[in-house]
Protein backbone atom coordinates (compact mmCIF):
# COMPACT_ATOMS: atom_id res chain seq x y z
CA UNK A 1 0.00 0.00 0.00
CA UNK A 2 1.29 3.50 -0.61
CA UNK A 3 2.42 6.00 1.96
CA UNK A 4 -0.24 8.66 3.37
CA UNK A 5 0.85 11.53 4.12
CA UNK A 6 -1.41 12.97 6.90
CA UNK A 7 -2.56 16.74 6.36
CA UNK A 8 -3.39 18.59 3.27
CA UNK A 9 -1.29 18.70 0.29
CA UNK A 10 -1.01 20.05 -3.46
CA UNK A 11 0.74 20.03 -6.26
CA UNK A 12 3.82 22.61 -7.35
CA UNK A 13 4.92 23.02 -11.04
CA UNK A 14 5.83 26.40 -12.83
CA UNK A 15 5.73 24.64 -16.30
CA UNK A 16 2.58 24.19 -18.71
CA UNK A 17 1.83 20.88 -18.65
CA UNK A 18 -0.73 18.63 -20.41
CA UNK A 19 -3.90 16.34 -19.03
CA UNK A 20 -4.58 13.39 -21.18
CA UNK A 21 -7.72 11.37 -20.27
CA UNK A 22 -7.55 7.85 -22.56
CA UNK A 23 -9.76 4.56 -22.32
CA UNK A 24 -11.81 2.04 -23.56
CA UNK A 25 -15.81 0.90 -22.94
CA UNK A 26 -16.36 -2.61 -23.64
CA UNK A 27 -20.08 -2.36 -25.59
CA UNK A 28 -20.35 -6.24 -26.12
CA UNK A 29 -19.27 -8.31 -22.94
CA UNK A 30 -19.09 -11.74 -25.60
CA UNK A 31 -17.09 -10.04 -28.00
CA UNK A 32 -14.21 -10.96 -25.99
CA UNK A 33 -11.43 -11.36 -29.55
CA UNK A 34 -12.70 -7.61 -30.06
CA UNK A 35 -12.07 -5.95 -26.87
CA UNK A 36 -9.55 -8.68 -24.87
CA UNK A 37 -6.56 -6.73 -27.43
CA UNK A 38 -7.74 -3.11 -26.79
CA UNK A 39 -7.84 -4.24 -22.85
CA UNK A 40 -4.24 -5.43 -22.96
CA UNK A 41 -2.94 -2.41 -25.20
CA UNK A 42 -2.22 -0.16 -22.61
CA UNK A 43 0.47 -2.33 -20.43
CA UNK A 44 3.50 -2.35 -23.28
CA UNK A 45 2.88 1.73 -23.83
CA UNK A 46 2.70 2.61 -20.08
CA UNK A 47 5.88 -0.13 -19.66
CA UNK A 48 7.40 1.79 -22.41
CA UNK A 49 6.35 5.25 -21.27
CA UNK A 50 7.51 4.41 -17.54
CA UNK A 51 10.73 3.15 -18.56
CA UNK A 52 11.67 6.01 -20.66
CA UNK A 53 10.74 9.40 -19.01
CA UNK A 54 12.71 11.87 -21.80
CA UNK A 55 9.45 11.03 -24.12
CA UNK A 56 7.39 13.57 -21.52
CA UNK A 57 5.22 11.16 -20.00
CA UNK A 58 4.99 12.29 -15.95
CA UNK A 59 2.97 10.16 -14.74
CA UNK A 60 -0.49 8.63 -14.27
CA UNK A 61 -3.54 6.95 -12.67
CA UNK A 62 -5.78 3.96 -13.87
CA UNK A 63 -9.34 3.63 -12.79
CA UNK A 64 -11.78 1.15 -13.68
CA UNK A 65 -15.43 1.24 -14.05
CA UNK A 66 -17.18 -2.24 -14.26
CA UNK A 67 -20.94 -1.59 -15.38
CA UNK A 68 -20.49 -1.41 -17.66
CA UNK A 69 -16.84 -2.17 -18.14
CA UNK A 70 -15.20 0.81 -18.53
CA UNK A 71 -11.11 2.16 -18.14
CA UNK A 72 -9.75 5.60 -17.95
CA UNK A 73 -6.03 6.31 -17.31
CA UNK A 74 -5.48 10.11 -16.22
CA UNK A 75 -1.77 11.11 -17.54
CA UNK A 76 0.47 14.15 -17.36
CA UNK A 77 3.12 15.29 -20.17
CA UNK A 78 5.44 17.83 -20.06
CA UNK A 79 3.60 19.09 -23.61
CA UNK A 80 1.13 18.58 -26.31
CA UNK A 81 4.24 17.28 -28.82
CA UNK A 82 5.70 14.81 -26.80
CA UNK A 83 2.04 13.43 -26.52
CA UNK A 84 1.49 13.86 -29.92
CA UNK A 85 4.87 12.57 -31.08
CA UNK A 86 4.72 8.92 -28.77
CA UNK A 87 1.07 8.40 -30.46
CA UNK A 88 2.15 9.28 -33.94
CA UNK A 89 5.81 7.03 -33.80
CA UNK A 90 5.96 4.10 -35.94
CA UNK A 91 8.44 3.12 -33.62
CA UNK A 92 6.37 3.19 -30.41
CA UNK A 93 3.77 0.64 -29.13
CA UNK A 94 0.77 3.29 -29.32
CA UNK A 95 0.89 3.61 -33.67
CA UNK A 96 0.46 -0.19 -33.83
CA UNK A 97 -2.15 -0.72 -31.47
CA UNK A 98 -4.18 1.55 -33.38
CA UNK A 99 -3.91 0.53 -36.45
CA UNK A 100 -4.70 -3.37 -35.01
CA UNK A 101 -8.14 -1.53 -33.24
CA UNK A 102 -8.95 0.30 -36.73
CA UNK A 103 -9.04 -3.18 -38.57
CA UNK A 104 -10.54 -5.69 -35.65
CA UNK A 105 -13.17 -3.53 -34.49
CA UNK A 106 -13.17 -0.17 -36.90
CA UNK A 107 -16.80 0.92 -36.52
CA UNK A 108 -18.23 -2.39 -35.39
CA UNK A 109 -19.94 -0.65 -31.75
CA UNK A 110 -18.54 -3.95 -30.27
CA UNK A 111 -15.15 -1.72 -28.20
CA UNK A 112 -15.36 2.22 -27.48
CA UNK A 113 -12.18 4.08 -27.42
CA UNK A 114 -11.86 7.72 -26.42
CA UNK A 115 -9.69 10.28 -25.31
CA UNK A 116 -9.14 13.82 -24.01
CA UNK A 117 -6.28 16.76 -23.94
CA UNK A 118 -6.23 19.52 -22.26
CA UNK A 119 -3.26 22.12 -22.22
CA UNK A 120 -2.82 23.66 -18.73
CA UNK A 121 -0.39 26.88 -18.69
CA UNK A 122 1.82 27.02 -15.70
CA UNK A 123 -0.40 29.04 -12.64
CA UNK A 124 -3.73 27.88 -14.50
CA UNK A 125 -4.02 24.81 -12.23
CA UNK A 126 -4.83 23.81 -8.73
CA UNK A 127 -5.40 20.53 -6.48
CA UNK A 128 -5.23 19.64 -3.35
CA UNK A 129 -5.28 16.03 -1.27
CA UNK A 130 -5.77 15.52 1.88
CA UNK A 131 -4.42 12.40 4.09
CA UNK A 132 -3.77 10.76 0.62
CA UNK A 133 -0.95 8.93 -0.75
CA UNK A 134 1.16 11.14 -3.72
CA UNK A 135 -1.47 11.24 -6.33
CA UNK A 136 -2.71 12.66 -9.87
CA UNK A 137 -0.78 15.72 -10.61
CA UNK A 138 1.32 15.37 -7.53
CA UNK A 139 2.81 12.23 -8.18
CA UNK A 140 3.08 13.64 -11.71
CA UNK A 141 5.30 16.69 -10.57
CA UNK A 142 6.02 18.09 -7.25
CA UNK A 143 4.21 17.00 -3.99
CA UNK A 144 4.13 20.18 -1.99
CA UNK A 145 2.46 20.99 1.85
CA UNK A 146 -0.61 23.10 0.94
CA UNK A 147 0.02 26.09 3.43
CA UNK A 148 0.20 29.77 3.35
CA UNK A 149 0.14 30.80 0.04
CA UNK A 150 -1.48 27.40 -0.82
CA UNK A 151 -3.93 27.01 1.19
CA UNK A 152 -7.25 27.61 -0.41
CA UNK A 153 -7.90 26.99 -4.01
CA UNK A 154 -8.23 30.48 -4.95
CA UNK A 155 -4.38 31.45 -3.20
CA UNK A 156 -2.99 28.11 -5.48
CA UNK A 157 -4.70 29.88 -8.65
CA UNK A 158 -2.62 33.37 -7.24
CA UNK A 159 -5.43 35.33 -5.68
CA UNK A 160 -6.56 36.37 -2.43
CA UNK A 161 -8.75 35.20 0.51
CA UNK A 162 -9.30 33.53 3.65
CA UNK A 163 -10.02 29.90 4.04
CA UNK A 164 -14.04 28.77 4.12
CA UNK A 165 -12.49 25.99 6.98
CA UNK A 166 -9.87 26.57 8.99
CA UNK A 167 -7.40 23.85 8.32
CA UNK A 168 -6.72 21.67 11.27
CA UNK A 169 -3.23 22.15 13.10
CA UNK A 170 -0.74 19.17 13.08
Amino acid sequence: MSQVFSGRFTAQTNEPFVVFLIGMRVNKFWSLSKWIPVATAMTPMLQTLYKNPEKGFLGGETFYRFSPTTTLLLSYWRSFEDLESFARNPSEPHLEAWKKFNQAVGNDGSVGIWHETYLVDAGKYEAVYNNMPKFGLAAATEHVPAIGRKETARRRLGGDNDPAVPSPQN
